[in-house]
């Protein structure tokens, strides 16, 4: 019989076409696994069962009279709990939340129910998507699938989590200094933060710019499908970067019939994308080895691979920029919150946001000055690489309920993620890919970056990866 809940998007709509696979049943299996992801890892804050199936039986309608109400009808998805899912509060993990149910969907929540998509639940986040790692006073901490006693990454864990069991093959996140990537790499799924823009956000983010929204899933191709229906613009937000030139889907492919379908491709290969910042942690030489088996399999495609670092500033000098916009971003998103509800926080959000608190406007605007430094860095960079090839992150999941990893003398979790936040603050589009398991049992991602608006050669270069079989890993037990 057929795991109805191990199908990617694009073989479950290509099913419901056909009349082989059923949206009911389809949503019942997928809810199914959901609260056994829940029991295992803690992925979800809400689980919609009733609504979900109301909303698989109005699509197994519109299938059976052959109107799709879009590319993803019927197809199960998951919202991380930062983002507006219409009837439902959205508590951003936090005891402080508003709990009234919103009365609007934000932008790519409202193109996936214009779609026909059926909505799972909502997923767990770290207390207003704050660090790497997803825990939150309210909700705990969720676990790894394949080792729930280390973490899921974050700050998009539980969609990450959701994902990997089979918990729908779609889940939005939000990115703001990797956190689909973060939960991508450690838990063994594709992720893609898009150029920053293309998909709308509402409300804006208190981390202003660095925020993006993007697709975690099984594969490059289900991304591509999946950022063909949200990456479309919407009046509430004034930064869009307006229609998309094609479709992403319509582009992964090379039709040439040549077998190097990455022909042409120029690829950066930068295995610590230059000298690492203070108290990072080294490469892990099975990741590195994976890395670069990467950068020879994306060779043997075609690309023309180089090793060669992009030479950003100083990287102690972009961390501290970062901070500086991150944290003030955090003391700005709970500036609201005082009194005894204040002592409810994330102690380690409280922290963040008392020094957030303390920058002035020009160190702010000190901070953006990196920030366009680096901006203009890489755009001559990309003007000689289509793409530039990193880790993911240094290391493989750590233990359950910790910032950083124990022992390791870090503070904060930007000291552990140094190949991702750079590439918000360029918004640049970014993908974590698999690139196989550690000896200690957990993934490895590899990162592709491109030039802003190169989200299509973004994914086409990883669906090569996963169509030449670079990417498979066993699926969790």
């Amino acid at each position: 019989m057929t795991d109805l809940t191990a199908l990617s998007a694009e073989r479950l709509v290509a099913g419901y076409r056909a009349g082989e696979l059923s949206p009911v049943e389809v949503a019942r299996a997928t809810l199914d696994r959901a609260a056994a992801a829940q029991h295992a890892v803690n992925a979800f804050v809400l689980l919609l069962e009733e609504e979900a199936l109301e909303q698989a039986r109005a699509s197994e309608r519109r299938w059976h009279r052959r109107e799709p109400a879009g590319p993803l009808d019927g197809v199960p998805v998951t919202v991380k709990d930062i983002l507006l899912l219409r009837g439902h509060p959205t508590l951003r993990g936090s005891a402080a939340a508003a709990t009234a149910p919103n009365e609007e969907d934000a932008p790519a929540v409202a193109r996936l129910r214009e779609s026909g998509a059926v909505f799972l639940g909502k997923t767990t986040t770290p207390e207003y998507g704050w660090k790497g790692v997803t825990d939150c006073p309210p909700h705990g901490a969720t676990g790894n699938p394949r080792a729930p006693e280390r973490t899921a990454g974050g700050s998009s864990g539980g969609g990450a989590a959701a994902v990997a069991l089979g918990a729908g093959p779609l889940s939005l996140g939000t990115d703001g200094g990797g956190s689909v990537r973060i939960p991508a790499a450690f838990c063994g799924v594709f992720a893609l933060k898009p150029t920053y823009g293309r998909v709308p956000l509402h409300p804006a983010s208190a981390f202003g710019t660095l925020a993006h929204v993007g697709p975690m899933t099984r594969d490059a191709r289900d991304a591509a499908l999946l950022l063909d229906v949200i990456g479309h613009p919407d009046p509430r937000d004034w930064s869009h970067l307006g229609e998309p030139p094609a479709a992403f889907s319509d582009g992964l492919t090379d039709d040439s019939g040549s077998g190097a379908p990455l022909r042409g491709v120029r690829i950066a290969y930068s295995p610590t994308l230059g000298p690492l910042p203070p108290g990072a942690p080294p490469v892990d030489p099975e990741i590195a080895a994976a890395v670069r088996r990467g950068a020879e399999r994306l060779a043997e495609l075609g690309a023309e691979v180089e090793e060669v670092d992009p030479s950003l500033p100083d990287p102690l000098v972009v961390r501290e920029a970062f901070h500086t916009l991150w944290f003030s971003g955090a003391a700005r998103a709970t500036a609201g919150i005082t009194g005894a509800s204040r002592e409810l926080m994330d102690p380690g959000l409280r922290e963040v946001c008392a020094t957030g608190e303390r920058y002035s406007a020009v160190e702010y605007l000190a901070a953006v000055d990196v920030r366009m430094a680096m901006g203009r860095l890489m755009g001559a960079f990309h003007e000689r690489h289509d793409l530039l090839l990193t880790p993911t992150l240094p290391l493989t999941a750590f233990g359950l309920g910790r910032e950083v990893p124990e022992g390791s003398g870090m503070r904060r979790w930007t000291e552990w993620t140094p190949f991702t936040y750079p590439f918000n603050m360029t918004q640049q589009p970014a993908a974590s890919v698999p690139c196989g398991l550690h000896s200690d049992g957990l993934p490895m991602g590899l990162q592709l970056v491109g030039p802003r608006h190169a989200d299509a050669v973004v994914l086409r270069v990883a669906h090569a990866l996963y169509a030449a079989g670079g990417t498979a890993l066993p699926p969790p037990e």
